[in-house]
């Protein structure tokens, strides 16, 4: 990635961790403590079947010697089914929303009908008489949205101030959910109403109605989210953020746009997108005298534990979370959230488990969203396609919380020697945004892509051929695009590619292309427990968590390639906080950080096992092998005899062996406190086809080939998987999906699954998946991530494809009829 001090072959620390926030501030230099004993190492690094070579790196003595690639594995690498699929399509697993305790009570909540007030009372009197009503909370602090620099700013008052209908203010415990819901009604709230604004740009007008009356602060928690500190705040208008991801400005822009041959122009708008999960934000809270427990759809069970350690004062060690299977989670699903801290505290009043699920208006009101955005961006460069100047201006809001950023593509993803990038939020008496599967990145791929695409037309050079051109940092992820661009191009077609608006009817047909980048993440803190007992059992434990994606099923893998074994026979256990740390489920993270952890455990078991298998083998620890779930002598195959039977001779009750996620061989760019980020990184590029009726303004997405890199793919099956649902989310938002709130009233007039429009099975594209195999000489497994990529690239793949078809540019989502219309009119 460009422009960022270099801080490889640095060490993370391994005291634990001291929270799960991050530093608002963003990436800091690592620390540099001891790496203990190493060996210098040859390991494979390139492309599987294109350039694989050895590189040396320095590698830790107790680490596992390096892997192959993965046709030479047994259980890495190959397409294993997931081993939590019969439970969930048989309705067994047991999702938070599923969740039954013996004398668990119902909340429901109370939620603000204004969208700007102060509150004058709350009466709870008629809802504590009626029948089956056991507790009654109303906050003193709200979650999730940004604070007042100064407290003293805004006039003091003993309720929150409500600044988005649909805030909460209240909830109760009842022993049913009708008599919770009849309960809350009962719930008389006086409101001093406040100006309001919803709308982008009427708040960034001077005289607009102030969402906060003065500068805010919002630090960045373990989903992300937050705003650097100390910006400059005018009126509802704060930045601007000049170095996102901590990449700042670089060289002369204005002296580089009047040395350009060409400059491109343009304003690009990106819609607010809600989540909407398949299961709802929900937590159930079980507080007894002896501790917390919490059972909760979540990303990260580990924040949900800090979150509810520091909220009500108690040791970590008393707050359990489980969280067993999750139905879904992008981005939003961290932290307890108010509905969260409702519960807890209804627990506690009450003394019995109480039930907090959002319904779906609270979903799409409360349960964040993808900010909006105004992207102003200029582009210059040299007749040759060389880029000489980018500046951009972008704008956006996240209601009433910070983080509206349009990501760091535009300093990081081409070789450009002058950036300026000014990034700013814009406050709105609207619901709290949060991250969502590449947060900003997608906004802003959607816009600088289509520049790219632009500008390659007015040199008239192919776009594939620019960004060969461009594309030139040298770094994992821009070699990977290089190898990308050429087997996708083959695969789709590209040379068949028209000029833009060859059809003459009124149905045009056109393709399109666009890359994506995302960065290669390591959960500092991820730690990993395998364990062998005296029968042949042998499970591995950590306390992340599976949204959906595989985890289960990719831990057992990597510790059944360790021991010889079908995963099918590795108990593989996550969702719990009295497991070893695991990592969060977000940001394309857990398999980078996780993989590494278990297969280190693994190792160090199988050779203690190997130890004591030896005796009774009569050979050395080093010729024991495990293989085809039997254990031998190498080069004796006669000696073989099945696994659990071989455990049973070595008469012992368990081995266990916890080993942590260690620092990439090759070091990382930059640091946070929970978060190592590498110079290199993941991405893919993506190639679309769409029709468009120039007479309805109907745009179909009919193809999409993805071609993504992930590092070492554990399980291409579940790695497609990823991409599948990553091209079916960003159909979904270039298309169909938006927020509409009505100004006066500040509700959200599409807070369902009817009017909020989500593509539907007869509109997914054909898709088309290739995958490349892609060693780092990083880590012992050398897998990295997938989720993030394929929805970054796109939209951004189908508005490209929409100038093709027509010869117009569309520069705002979502594609609607009305939006298409009047980009086919300019």
């Amino acid at each position: 990635m460009q422009g960022v001090k270099d801080t490889s072959d640095t060490r993370a620390s391994n005291k634990p961790s001291d929270g799960q926030k991050e530093q608002a501030g963003g990436p800091q230099k690592p620390p540099t403590p001891n790496p203990g004993p190493s060996r210098q190492q040859a390991l494979p690094y390139g492309i599987v079947g294109a350039d694989l070579k050895e590189v040396t790196r320095r590698v830790p003595l107790d680490e596992p010697p390096p892997l192959p690639e993965n046709a030479k594995l047994k259980s890495i690498g190959k397409p294993v089914s997931r081993l939590d699929g019969i439970e969930k399509v048989t309705g067994r697993a047991r999702y938070t929303f599923d969740i039954q305790l013996p004398g668990m009570l119902w909340g429901a909540r109370v939620v603000s009908s204004q969208p700007h007030a102060r509150i004058k009372s709350i009466d709870t009197s008629a809802a504590e008489r009626y029948p089956g009503v056991r507790a009654i909370h109303v906050l003193e602090r709200v979650l999730a949205t940004a604070k007042l620099r100064d407290a003293n700013a805004e006039k003091g008052n003993r309720y929150p101030t409500i600044r988005y209908a649909g805030q909460p203010i209240a909830a109760v415990a009842a022993d049913s959910p009708r008599a919770a819901e009849a309960a809350v009604k009962l719930i008389k709230v006086e409101y001093e109403p406040l100006p309001h604004v919803t709308e982008l740009e009427e708040a960034m007008k001077e005289n607009a109605p102030r969402v906060f009356p003065g500068p805010t602060e919002q630090p960045a928690t373990a989903g992300g989210g937050g705003a650097p500190p100390g910006l400059p705040q005018k009126g509802n208008v704060r930045g601007p953020d000049t170095k996102p991801r901590g990449v700042g400005p670089r060289g002369d822009v204005a002296k580089g746009l009047r040395e350009s041959d060409v400059v491109i122009e343009a304003e690009f708008r990106t819609q607010v997108q809600t989540h909407v999960p398949m299961e709802p934000h929900g937590l159930v809270a079980d507080w007894r005298d002896d501790g917390l427990t919490l059972y909760a759809s979540t990303q990260y069970v580990g924040s949900v534990r800090e979150e509810a350690a520091e909220h009500f004062d108690l040791p970590k060690s008393k707050v359990r979370v489980i969280s067993d299977f999750t139905g879904g989670g992008f981005g939003a699903k961290y932290g307890i959230g108010n509905y969260g801290l409702l519960a807890i505290h209804l627990s506690r009043k009450a003394r019995l488990p109480v039930r907090m699920v959002l319904d779906r208006r609270e979903e799409h009101v409360s349960g964040g969203n993808r900010p909006n955005s105004i992207q102003r961006l200029k582009l210059g460069a040299k007749r040759d396609g060389s880029l000489v100047a980018l500046q951009l201006q972008a704008y956006g809001s996240g209601g009433v919380a910070g983080g509206a950023g349009v990501g760091f593509c535009h300093a990081t993803l081409y070789s450009c020697p002058n950036v300026q990038v000014e990034q700013f939020d814009v406050f709105t008496n609207a619901g709290p945004c949060a991250a969502f599967r590449a947060p900003g990145q997608v906004q802003g791929i959607f816009g600088l892509e289509q520049a790219i695409d632009e500008l390659a037309e007015k040199i008239g050079m192919d776009p594939l051929a620019l960004r060969g051109k461009i594309d030139v940092s040298g770094t994992d992820d821009c070699v990977a695009r290089a190898q990308e661009r050429k087997v996708g191009a083959e695969r789709f077609g590209w040379n068949k590619r028209r000029p833009a608006g060859s059809d003459k009817g009124p149905i045009k047909r056109g393709v399109g292309f666009a890359q994506s980048q995302w960065l290669y993440l390591v959960h500092r803190h991820t730690a990993c427990e395998v364990r062998v007992t005296g029968d042949g059992s042998v499970e591995a434990f950590s306390a992340t968590q599976d949204i959906g994606t595989g985890t289960r099923t990719i831990l057992a893998q990597v510790v059944a390639e360790e021991f010889g074994l079908r995963p099918e026979e590795i108990g593989s256990y996550v969702g719990d906080t009295r497991y070893p740390t695991g990592p969060a489920s977000g940001g394309s993270r857990v398999t980078s950080s996780l993989t590494p952890a278990a297969r280190n455990a693994a190792y160090r078991c199988a050779r203690d096992l190997a130890a004591r298998l030896a005796p009774i083998l009569q050979a050395n620890a080093d010729d024991i092998v495990f293989a085809d779930s039997k254990v031998m002598v190498k080069g004796k195959a006669s000696s073989a005899m099945p696994f659990r039977e071989a455990v049973k001779k070595a008469r012992f009750q368990e081995i266990s062996h916890r080993a942590e996620r260690r620092d990439d061989y090759d070091g990382y760019m930059m640091q946070t406190d929970e978060m190592s980020i590498s110079k290199h990184g993941i991405g893919g590029v993506q190639f679309a086809e769409v029709s468009v009726d120039t007479e309805t303004g109907i745009v179909k997405v009919e193809r999409l080939v993805a071609v993504h890199d992930c590092g070492r793919p554990i399980n291409p099956k579940l790695t497609e998987s990823q991409i599948y649902g990553g091209v079916i989310q960003g159909v979904s938002y270039a298309l169909y999906e938006e927020r509409h709130l009505d100004p006066g009233s500040g509700q959200q007039l599409n807070a369902n699954v009817d009017q909020y429009k989500i593509v539907g099975s007869r509109e997914v594209p054909n898709i088309e998946v290739i995958l490349l195999e892609q060693l780092g000489a990083q880590s012992s497994t050398d897998a990295r991530g997938v989720a993030e990529p394929a929805n970054v690239a796109t939209a951004a793949a189908v508005a490209n494809a929409f100038y093709n078809a027509t010869g117009k540019r569309i520069r705002t989502l979502p594609m609607t009829p009305a939006n298409v219309l009047a980009a086919l009119r300019a």
